[in-house]
């Protein structure tokens, strides 16, 4: 009876054995306690450093206002237009003086008389100073005097260097008096232009007063081939005994801008809303049509 009991007692341990002995060999992970520690946030002062702005210095002697200091738009107009007019108004006259010249010699060798020698002398500087052909005749060579050697409306003249120059304020006008963006190709001639393409070597010209940048928009008009167009309408003009209208004429500027059609659009429309602008000090409008 012992026996029986002694041997269920050892079956009932085996039991137990066999169904721990699975775990025993699992070790309890140690607890890790973590430590509350403060975050401390340094701030540290990074200096700023400004961007050092150049100032360009003006390639001129000219005492020219401040245009962008000039808020009241009205205001900005009439000083730019007054500003710049006498030049034009000048240059206008020069070309008005050596027309009249021309049609006289015209005149003369159409009736078979011939010119005096201080006529051929000035005859002769007009033909180098506008590259007429030197082995065509006299005539020929006035008549091609005649297309090149004329005025452009003072309002045209006008809304073109408004556009140009951004009224007086754009950099190539304050540092070079280029109201009307004049390219050259000559190292050292001008300015470079900031956004100039890789390889370009054309830099925006810088004049030393407002009567050579005036007179050099007017040698490039009447002087340069892609301009032909427009002295062909302005001949035409005169033909038909027409004043020169400064809207027909500024159809012959699409070569003046990358733009083409849409800069013609914009100086049109800048001559039809600054017509108030165009009346001189003397009250005496300056003339659309010439």
């Amino acid at each position: 009876m012992k026996s029986m009991f002694f041997t269920r007692f050892i079956l009932c341990l085996a039991l137990v054995a066999a169904i721990l002995a699975p775990f025993t060999f699992l070790v309890p992970k140690p607890v890790v306690i973590v430590a509350e520690t403060e975050l401390v946030v340094v701030e540290v002062e990074v200096p700023v450093v400004e961007p050092v702005k150049v100032i360009e210095p003006p390639l001129h002697q000219v005492d020219l206002p401040d245009f962008a200091a000039i808020y009241d738009i009205p205001t900005k107009k009439r000083q730019f237009f007054a500003f710049i007019r006498p030049a034009i108004d000048a240059k206008n006259t020069e070309l008005a003086q050596d027309r009249s010249k021309l049609e006289y010699w015209h005149e003369q060798i159409s009736l078979g008389l011939g010119l005096t020698d201080e006529e051929q002398i000035s005859l002769q500087v007009l033909i180098k100073a506008y590259r007429i052909n030197k082995e065509a005749s006299t005539l020929q060579q006035i008549n091609d005097l005649l297309m090149r050697v004329d005025i452009i409306p003072t309002s045209l003249v006008l809304v073109q260097a408004a556009n140009e120059s951004a009224w007086g304020t754009s950099r190539f006008a304050r540092i070079g008096l280029n109201f009307f963006g004049i390219w050259c190709y000559r190292t050292g001639c001008g300015m470079v232009p900031g956004g100039r393409n890789t390889g370009a070597k054309h830099e925006v010209a810088a004049f030393q007063s407002v009567d050579a940048a005036v007179s050099g928009y007017f040698n490039n008009i009447n002087k340069h081939n892609a301009y032909h167009i427009f002295r062909t309408i302005r001949a035409e003009l005169r033909v038909q005994d027409q004043p020169l209208d400064a809207e027909i004429l500024a159809a012959g500027l699409l070569p003046y801008s990358e733009r083409g059609a849409d800069y013609v659009l914009d100086i049109t429309d800048m001559l039809r809303h600054n017509q108030s602008y165009f009346v001189e000090p003397s009250g005496q409008q300056t003339a659309l049509a010439d």
